[in-house]
Formats: structure tokens, C-alpha cells, sequence
């Protein structure tokens, strides 16, 4: 048995009834005005194969949806339409620094003309991706379009898809710009700065897989209508559900290039610190440098002016102190030091 199901009937765009049994749809649909929904969370075979059965599923469409993975994409069969996307979150948290926080939820979707199949993989049922309660309120939201039929049920699943990615893209934004303070901060500890910054690259690039394919989704379902005709009483609502993908994209690339100046720059800021490292151990090398060489020759085994006399120590303790002293105002203009 699957692990969640959730079922819907409107006639003529009023809700009539829900959570109704997946078997009792077929009945249903004798109505030319019906349109059902059917959502199925977690079903194991059994439960895919009867529903299979009873919507006449097209078989490499069944295979797809029970795969491990499958990329985003929109496929036209004969006398319905299948849509695999992917919801997406990111948690507050991860069980590792470097283990990525971004959450997906792969949804299939069967688009009959008169008829709605959605099926989740949702790692945590009690804590799901996708907030299917929201769709409802989605559509409950936009009554007047269920008129229309399928498609309309279709745009409002998606709409709430591709405002979850949008969130994910934000959070991403704002992690990046917290990198960007602490680079310059220099309480920051740099290892954290790069592992944080190697997590949400690792983010990014998952992220981006199933945000950019998006934009041929949503075209094919435009230039390929399932119901033409409803189709293009919605061609404004698909327009902006198409702008709203363009836009996630694009800001897809715009935070992974900001990833990536981020960790050039971490790098640039490294080798610039280690210079000034090398410039302060030069520095102080060279004022150690002269008493050494002062205590050095007046160390020899052979007279020299004050040998023997209080004046010849007081003469090179003067020397090491100005010419030190002369070598830390040099290097400390220079900024050496």
C-alpha cells in the first residue's frame, strides 16, 4: 500500500468530494464536467501498477516514475502527458560541515485531459519537501481556473514548485552573502569560511540540476498543449510561470558565479596574508640581523677601539639600538612590520 494517498473530485470546478478511494475514480470520470486528482506519496509497485491500470498509464512513463533517479523532464504520450520535476528545500542544518543541506523531492506527474496523477518520493513522509497542503490552498485559491480543467490543476502544482526553488535559490543567496562579510573579517576562522563556501558550491551544483531544466518543461508543455483550447485561456498564467523559471535560472548562475568570486577571492586574501607574513619575518630577521653582526665583531679575539674598557660596551649597545631602531621605523613605514 502506498504510504499516503490524497484524492480530489470537482465538478465543473466545485469541490464535490476527497479522499475517496483511488479505485473509485474511474466512476467518476464518466462525467464529462468531472476532473480528479489522485496523489500518491511513497507507493510501492503494487500500488503504482493498479493505478496503472485503472488510468492506462503508459509503461515506460510507470517505469520513469518508479526509478531511483530521473531527470527533469515533460514527455507527450498518446492520450497523456508525463511530467517529472523535483521540489526542493534546504535545512536548517546538516549531520556534517560538508554534507550538502539541500533537500529534493522528486514528483511524477500524469496529465490526462480530464484527470490528475501526482506521485512523491518523500524521504521523510511526516516532514515533507513538497507541502502539498499549499497546492491545495493553491488551487483552492484560483477556483475559477479549475474550469479549465487538468491544465489549470497542472500550472498551480508546478507554480508552488518553482516558489519552493525560488526560496532555495534566497536562503543560497543569503549563505553567499554571509561569506562575503567574513572574508574581511578577520575574527572569521578561515577553515570555516572554506568549508562553508565548498557546501554551498556543492549546493549550487544540485541545485542547478534540476532548476535549469526547467525552462524546457515548462516550453514544451506551452508549445504542446495536452488541451489546446484550455490551453490558451491559460497561455498568461503559463507565461508567468515560464518568466518565474527564467528568473530562478538566472539567479542560479548569478549565485554560483558570486560562489565562485567568493572562493577566488578566499584564496587571493590567503596568499596576500602569507605575503605579509613573509614581510614581517623579513622584517624582524633584519633587525635581529644587526646585533647579531654588531655583537659579532666585537666579539673577536683581536683588540678593537674600547677593548677592554667600559666605553667599547656601551659604544655597541648604542649601535644595535639606533640601527635597530632605524630598522623598525623603516619596515613599520613600509608597512613590513
Amino acid at each position: 500500500m502506498a504510504t499516503g494517498c490524497t484524492t480530489r473530485l470537482w465538478i465543473d470546478g466545485a469541490l464535490k468530494a476527497e479522499d475517496f478511494a483511488p479505485a473509485e475514480v474511474s466512476g467518476y470520470l464518466v462525467d464529462d464536467r468531472a476532473l480528479v486528482w489522485v496523489d500518491l506519496c511513497n507507493p510501492d509497485a503494487e500500488s503504482l501498477a493498479a493505478l496503472a491500470g485503472d488510468f492506462r498509464l503508459d509503461a515506460r512513463a510507470v517505469d520513469d516514475a518508479l526509478s531511483q533517479s530521473e531527470r527533469t523532464k515533460a514527455t507527450r504520450y498518446a492520450d497523456h502527458t508525463f511530467v517529472t520535476v523535483y521540489a526542493t528545500a534546504l535545512a536548517t542544518e546538516s549531520a556534517t560541515d560538508l554534507q550538502s543541506r539541500l533537500l529534493t523531492t522528486r514528483v511524477s506527474i500524469f496529465v490526462f485531459d480530464r484527470s490528475v496523477v501526482t506521485i512523491r518520493h518523500e524521504t521523510d513522509p511526516h516532514h515533507p519537501v513538497l507541502d502539498i497542503d499549499e497546492v491545495v490552498r493553491r488551487w483552492d485559491a484560483n477556483y475559477d481556473l479549475l474550469s479549465f480543467g487538468s491544465p489549470a490543476l497542472l500550472h498551480g502544482l508546478l507554480d508552488v514548485i518553482v516558489d519552493g526553488q525560488f526560496d532555495t535559490i534566497q536562503r543560497l543567496d543569503d549563505a553567499v552573502e554571509d561569506l562575503e562579510g567574513d572574508l574581511f573579517d578577520d575574527r572569521s576562522s578561515t577553515r570555516g569560511i572554506q568549508v562553508s563556501t565548498f557546501r554551498v558550491r556543492k549546493e549550487i551544483v544540485e541545485l542547478r540540476r534540476v532548476v535549469l531544466p526547467m525552462r524546457e518543461v515548462i516550453n514544451t508543455l506551452m508549445r504542446r498543449p495536452l488541451q489546446p483550447a484550455a490551453a490558451a485561456s491559460l497561455d498568461g498564467w503559463y507565461s508567468d510561470l515560464y518568466d518565474h523559471v527564467i528568473r530562478a535560472a538566472e539567479w542560479t548562475e548569478s549565485v554560483r558565479d558570486l560562489v565562485t568570486t567568493v572562493f577566488e577571492t578566499n584564496l587571493a586574501l590567503q596568499d596576500a596574508r602569507l605575503n605579509n607574513i613573509m614581510k614581517k619575518l623579513t622584517g624582524w630577521a633584519g633587525i635581529v640581523a644587526v646585533p647579531t653582526a654588531v655583537t659579532g665583531w666585537f666579539g673577536q679575539n683581536v683588540p678593537y677601539p674600547g677593548f677592554n674598557h667600559a666605553a667599547g660596551a656601551w659604544a655597541s649597545a648604542t649601535i644595535i639600538a639606533l640601527s635597530s631602531g632605524l630598522l623598525y621605523v623603516v619596515f613599520k613605514r613600509r608597512g613590513w612590520i
